[in-house]
């Protein structure tokens, strides 16, 4: 099967050109000049399928590398499965993912890799790939560190929060992130003071503020901050690359500013809510179905930050100026119905999560057209630096001859209404969205992956079991 893409102007993080694509199978053949032959033929005449972009961009398709499909938390599970969540990220133009095997205290970490493995084969519509957890760091687990990178899974997450389901102490932390410094593999962190978060929980339940609001209350920037200077100073002394997740304060970003501008290798993420939304959104949430424990749709950890202290607008300024290299969406669904009002009466029972990855390319590209992104950038936080990052550029993240046919052909003229309803977006197994009402100055019209169109003019064409493991190398930013 061969394609051509005509007409359209190309997108690498690089720049931006006129210029015609040739997928031949799963790979792109050639990038060349509009309107070329290529060894005297004419092109057209010999593909399959053409794809008329004219006026539109051409982009390497997105890149979520924190998603959380099927996850147990909280005494449930993510709402969307493996098949449910890839295809809405296809719709939204995503077309890998990068998940996260989950091992709590006591679980053995292949077996557990083993399980995930299970649940996404033959599920997913896009390809992708995983991060290990690690809660309780055993002599096993850094057996397993190693053997796992040989897989393919060469990044590592642990949690400073979460007692009895997630963290681990400092001395466990510091016994992986030796393992990661010998065997090159990334570290990443979930950067909250837990002890000081669980102190301020109990508080307020105790004094009866139990709406959704008080879960941002009660894990304030400052947790945020410190967390991440520990975790910092840990990478630093045992030479470990570090990768903070959901940065959601600007606190945290002055930290991994600061260790970066010394050379450490010491990266951030952040995600599309803590630039959109924030916990004044939360606290004026009502409804008369749910009244204000309307803002329980919010709650995410780390949480929404106030307006009104400029988080939102610095981790804007922060992808501009690198200190923030790349967004992802913490993807981890959960209805309102059944999951979310378990926490009613007790916000400290909510699971925390919320609903993005069909969203984040166009909320991202709002950010173009509201001139907070230069359209190059945009590719490069949601494309290129997720593939490098994670050791996929190459195949992943870019537009040029041997990498996967991973394109999205994005109307710049188009419209998106995001939310649930007839003509919004909305194809996440969740029964609200946290976008309603977003409107977004530009459209995915077709979205290829491996050279395969799986969505096209808002309709899907792909199959369950399309996607493929993602079998990634080490990251590309390593020095």
């Amino acid at each position: 099967m061969k394609t051509l893409i005509k007409n359209g102007t190309v997108v690498n993080a690089t720049g931006s050109g006129a210029a015609d694509v040739i997928i031949d199978g799963e790979t792109i053949a050639a990038v060349l000049a509009p309107g070329s032959t290529l060894l005297g033929f004419d092109l057209e005449a010999n593909v399959d399928t053409v794809i008329d972009a004219a006026g539109k961009y051409v982009i390497p398709g997105g890149i979520d590398a924190h998603t959380h499909m099927q996850m147990p938390f909280g005494g449930t599970e993510a709402s969307d499965t493996f098949e449910t969540g890839t295809r809405a990220a296809a719709h939204g133009g995503t077309t890998s993912i990068v998940d996260f095997v989950v091992q709590y205290a006591g679980e053995n970490v292949l077996d557990q890799y083993a399980l995930w493995q299970q649940k996404a084969a033959g599920e997913c519509a896009i390809d992708y790939g995983f991060h290990q957890i690690l809660s309780d760091v055993q002599d096993s687990s850094l057996t397993a560190m190693d053997e796992l990178v040989a897989e393919g899974v060469s990044s590592f997450k642990l949690f400073m929060a979460y007692k009895g389901v997630f963290l681990s102490d400092d001395g466990q932390i510091v016994k992986a992130m030796q393992k990661a410094a010998s065997n090159g593999s990334m570290i990443m962190m979930h950067a909250e003071n837990g002890s000081v978060i669980d102190l301020l929980v109990q508080q307020a339940v105790a004094a009866g503020n139990t709406t959704p609001y008080y879960h941002g209350l009660t894990r304030p920037w400052q947790a945020e901050e410190e967390a991440t200077h520990r975790a910092i100073m840990l990478a630093h002394l045992t030479g470990a690359p570090l990768y903070v997740v959901h940065v959601s304060a600007k606190q945290a970003v002055e930290q991994i500013a600061t260790a970066r501008d010394r050379g450490q290798n010491v990266f951030g993420e952040t995600c599309p809510q803590y630039l959109y939304l924030s916990l004044e959104d939360q606290l004026g949430a009502t409804s008369e179905e749910w009244g204000d424990f309307e803002g329980a749709k919010w709650v995410c950890s780390t949480p929404l930050r106030s307006k009104h202290e400029g988080h939102q607008h610095h981790m804007w300024q922060s992808l501009r100026t690198n200190d923030i290299q790349m967004v992802s969406t913490d993807h981890c669904p959960f209805c309102m119905k059944g999951q979310k009002d378990m926490g009613l009466g007790n916000f400290s029972k909510i699971p925390n999560g919320i609903g993005s990855v069909e969203h984040r390319m166009d909320l991202l590209y709002q950010g173009v057209v509201d001139g907070q992104l230069s359209l190059e950038r945009w590719v490069e936080v949601t494309s290129v630096t997720p593939a490098r990052m994670f050791g996929m550029y190459g195949k992943k993240g870019v537009i040029q001859p041997g990498a996967d046919g991973d394109i999205v052909v994005y109307d710049p003229n188009g419209h998106t209404s995001i939310g649930i309803g007839e003509g919004k977006t909305h194809h996440m197994n969740m029964d609200y969205s946290a976008w309603e009402g977003y409107e977004i100055d530009g459209h995915v019209d077709t979205v290829l992956s491996r050279g395969s169109v799986v969505v096209d003019d808002n309709r899907y064409l792909g199959r369950k079991g399309d996607g493929k493991y993602i079998k990634r190398g080490l990251s590309q930013y390593l020095i």
